[in-house]
Formats: C-alpha cells, sequence, structure tokens
C-alpha cells in the first residue's frame, strides 16, 4: 500500500509543469517544514517539495525509519521499504519535471543517498548535509539492493557540507560516507566549522552555487 505522503510545495500544482524538482528530506525527529528555510536562498528555478517522513514519533516530530539514537542503529529492512515507499512518491510526481535532485539532511542525508544507489539515472545532482550514507554490510540484503557500479558510471554530482566536530554523527559513519562518496560520485566536500548539526548561511550559499553549475546547466 503507497503511503500518503504529506508534501509541502513551493509552486501550486498549475505552476509545477517543466520546472526542475528538488525533494526536500528533513532528518530524524523534524517534519516537511524544517528545511523550507533554506528555499530562499536557493536557485528559484526549481520547484521544491518538502517530504514529511512517514512514521510520527508524536509532538510535530517524524522519522523516515526507526532509528536507536544513542547508536544510531536501524533495521536495514524498514530503511529498505523506506526507500521503495519513496520511489513511488517520486515515480507519481516526476513526470512533469524536466529533472530530479535531492537534498537531505542528517537521515535525509541516509534516505537520499540510498535513492541514488537504486536507480542513480533518476537523477540530475544530489546534496547531503550534516548526514551519511547507509553501510550496506551493516544490514541483510543491503549490499544486492544497492547498484553502486552503476551509480559511479553515471559520475552524478553530489555536494556533502558538514562540521568537522558534529556531535550527532558517529566517525565510523563519517569515514565509510567519505570513501563510498569519493569511490562512487563526483564529489564536493565542504566543512563548516561551527555549524555543529546543522546549517549555516554560507553552506546555503554554496549549495545554491553547486545546483546553479550541475541540476539547471543544459
Amino acid at each position: 500500500m503507497a503511503v500518503d505522503y504529506t508534501v509541502e510545495w513551493t509552486r501550486g500544482e498549475s505552476e509545477r509543469e517543466g520546472t526542475p524538482l528538488a525533494v526536500l528530506l528533513h532528518g530524524h525527529g523534524a517534519n516537511e517544514r524544517d528545511l523550507l528555510g533554506m528555499v530562499p536562498g536557493l536557485p528559484e528555478e526549481f520547484t521544491y517539495a518538502s517530504v514529511r517522513a512517514p512514521v510520527s514519533m508524536g509532538f510535530g516530530a517524524y522519522t523516515w525509519f526507526d532509528l536507536d539514537v544513542e547508536r544510531l542503529a536501524y533495521s536495514s529492512t524498514a530503511a529498505r521499504q523506506a526507500v521503495e515507499d519513496l520511489w513511488e512518491w517520486i515515480d507519481s510526481v516526476r513526470g512533469q519535471h524536466t529533472s530530479v535532485t535531492l537534498i537531505g539532511f542528517s537521515m535525509g542525508m541516509a534516505l537520499g543517498t540510498s535513492l541514488l544507489r537504486t536507480r542513480p539515472e533518476a537523477f540530475r545532482a544530489a546534496v547531503g548535509l550534516s548526514g551519511f550514507a547507509v553501510d550496506p554490510e551493516r544490514g541483510e540484503g543491503m549490499k544486492a539492493y544497492f547498484d553502486d557500479d552503476a551509480l559511479a558510471a553515471a559520475k552524478l554530482p553530489f555536494f556533502w557540507g558538514r562540521d568537522q566536530e558534529d556531535p550527532i554523527i558517529p566517525q565510523e559513519m563519517v569515514d565509510y560516507t567519505h570513501t563510498w562518496a569519493n569511490s562512487t560520485l563526483k564529489l564536493t566536500k565542504v566543512l563548516y566549522a561551527g555549524a555543529g548539526h546543522g546549517v549555516v548561511p554560507q553552506e546555503i550559499s554554496h549549495v545554491n552555487e553547486f545546483l546553479r553549475m550541475t541540476a539547471l546547466r543544459s
């Protein structure tokens, strides 16, 4: 059964046809409003769709799949189901847009990079902020689910912004993500001192430049 996502759009339905689409994927414990504050600093050519994760945590907080916050441990089966559910929604809207780009924060970056690894040809570019990529060795069946060879062949532009002192993402996840991204993506990596587990204005400016140079370049 398809998930009935709550989505915050920056254009009305009649204004979306023929525009590039940027899908915003928030982090654990947030909601679809969380990343919209970035939009005024990003290219106006896009239609932005900020998607609410489907699992309610109560009090306006949502997650893409259950997470043990202390260890950042999760079920690979649940993570895979979250990716497949989101694919159904993307496929239902992508036909009216000229391209699809992903922008994910924290757990949203984990979900976004997992989408890239299943159908890289579907995306123009992607952005990951203060997050990580799923290590397929941590979950049964995930290695076969991802197609990193196809992703590497696609040379997909990817922007990864983070603070080296991020207090949330464990170093082992950062190390894995760095190795994986260097070997499979056309990587732009920038560190932002003082950002913590968040996004700073300079970072938004850099994401704007990145999107203009990649996703909007014909």
